[in-house]
């Protein structure tokens, strides 16, 4: 499902003539396999976040290679990546990310709009979807109207709605108190379970960390711990 191999990340400070190039990412290995869920577990600042930009193609690596699917991403220009995310990979974010101007259903259907589906599938998706993660009484409601526990299901069924293979989270539950944790968490592995979703989480939760098949432990911008692939 993923694969990286030798990735490194460098980021360049200052002005053109002046520039300090900050070194973030070293030597990163490691692969996730079909269905699998998989958490990357670091400190603030050791480079998880970064790497899940990566693997997002939201930035180019300094060297190295992604593949996902059985496609070398880290060849795709940007165009490319934005119509190869929309088929193949989903997104949680930690705040949500929420349109606050748009309803629960409208903010699940916004992805098969920017894909050009049709509007009787849209309907039929976004309404299949709202049931599925038990929100369907709470479609008319705007952001503002829902609880954060809501918030983030309307957040996954976003994620859900294309029916991508996998699913990027970063920090799914850092905004949320630990009862609600405790079952967006048994909901990730309902997912996992009942659809062969892949997911790959960025955590500092040892609580979260604990639900992967096996944790990736990132320090300082080197793994530790938990790449299978070398």
């Amino acid at each position: 499902m993923i694969t990286v191999k030798h990735l490194y990340h460098d980021f360049e400070l200052g002005k053109k003539g002046n520039k300090t190039t900050l070194p973030v990412l070293k030597d990163i290995s490691f692969q996730v396999n079909k269905g699998e869920i998989v958490t990357i577990a670091g400190r603030s600042g050791s480079g998880k976040s970064t790497l899940l930009n990566l693997v997002s193609g939201f930035i180019k690596p300094t060297q190295g290679e992604i593949w996902i699917n059985n496609t070398r991403v880290t060849d795709l220009n940007e165009a490319t990546f934005a119509d190869f995310r929309l088929e193949h990979v989903g997104f949680i974010f930690q705040n949500f990310q929420l349109i606050p101007s748009m309803t629960a259903y409208q903010n699940i259907e916004l992805p098969l709009i920017l894909k050009g589906t049709d509007e009787p599938t849209r309907k039929q998706r976004t309404i299949e979807t709202l049931t599925k993660v038990g929100l369907i009484d709470h479609q008319d409601h705007y952001p503002s109207e829902l609880s954060g526990g809501q918030q983030q299901r309307v957040s996954i069924a976003r994620a859900l709605v294309l029916n991508p293979p996998l699913i990027l989270a970063d920090e799914p539950t850092g905004s949320l108190d630990s009862e609600t944790e405790a079952e967006l968490l048994n909901f990730i592995k309902q997912l996992n379970k009942e659809m062969d979703i892949t997911f790959l989480i960025i955590t500092h939760d040892e609580e979260v960390a604990s639900i992967g098949n096996h944790t990736i432990h990132i320090k300082d911008g080197k793994l530790i711990a938990g790449g299978v692939f070398q």
